[in-house]
């Protein structure tokens, strides 16, 4: 198994039956800036990503065969996996059964991963602007409720890297939507976004409790030596994975 760097998680890894990682920028083989390259659909050779994908699945220990994948359309819509593949119009999946993982891709939007221990279930969240305005993470609880009788205090969550309200910038019809709260001014030019801030008061609201959240300091816009970012770099961006999931039993 080829080591590359991986993004993992403190309160995840307490959990010995979760498989959770994310990728980084570099271990790949794809010519940079896109290195460590997980995506078909950024003008990369569907070789290099291939290889790509079987480095970072080799290094997550799972299987390819055994990943599904969300359209990522920035949408609010959230769908049940029941098996790999890729599901095209949703930006966030659930599933519990075991052997089976959801990934979400990663260039600035925010990554959001929940896991319920007393359930198994699992879900993967993919919140930019339009999501995290709709909620998206909160819907994504009220499916996982529903589906398999999760109690929102027994989630734990993970809110990865991704911009930062250090750089994200939006114009005033965007911060307008959200709470002032999370709309940052202070730089006098145009506003900035604290999306983590917000996905992360979307979980308490919800009833996670504030101990069982993780949230990354990491800006993907600022990381430029370990995180593919398209605000900063534009169609000379890769992507990331994200992937979570239950083991198999023994």
């Amino acid at each position: 198994m080829q080591q590359i760097p991986l993004i993992r998680s403190t309160l995840f890894g307490k959990f010995p039956e979760l498989s959770f990682a994310m990728s980084t920028r570099n271990g790949g083989v794809s010519p940079e800036p896109l290195g460590m390259n997980l995506s078909f659909n950024v003008g990369d050779e569907q070789e290099n990503v291939r290889r790509n994908r079987s480095i970072f699945f080799g290094a997550v220990g799972i299987g390819p065969e055994r990943v599904v994948y969300s359209g990522q359309i920035h949408s609010d819509i959230v769908q049940e996996a029941e098996g790999p593949g890729k599901l095209e119009s949703c930006d966030a999946l659930t599933t519990n059964r075991r052997d089976l993982y959801l990934a979400i891709s990663v260039a600035d939007c925010i990554p959001i991963f929940l896991y319920d221990p007393v359930a198994k279930c699992v879900a993967a969240v993919h919140s930019g602007w339009r999501g995290t305005e709709q909620a998206i993470v909160a819907k994504a609880i009220r499916e996982m409720s529903a589906r398999y009788g999760t109690n929102a205090r027994d989630l734990v969550a993970l809110i990865g890297p991704g911009a930062s309200v250090c750089c994200y910038e939006v114009g005033e019809d965007v911060a307008k939507r959200f709470p002032p709260e999370i709309v940052d001014r202070s730089n006098g030019t145009q506003p900035r976004l604290d999306l983590k801030r917000r996905n992360g008061d979307l979980l308490i609201d919800m009833g996670v409790k504030a101990s069982n959240i993780e949230t990354s300091a990491d800006c993907t816009i600022v990381g430029k030596d370990r995180y593919h970012s398209f605000r900063r770099d534009g169609n000379m961006s890769g992507r990331m994975l994200g992937v979570i999931g239950l083991k198999s039993l023994p």
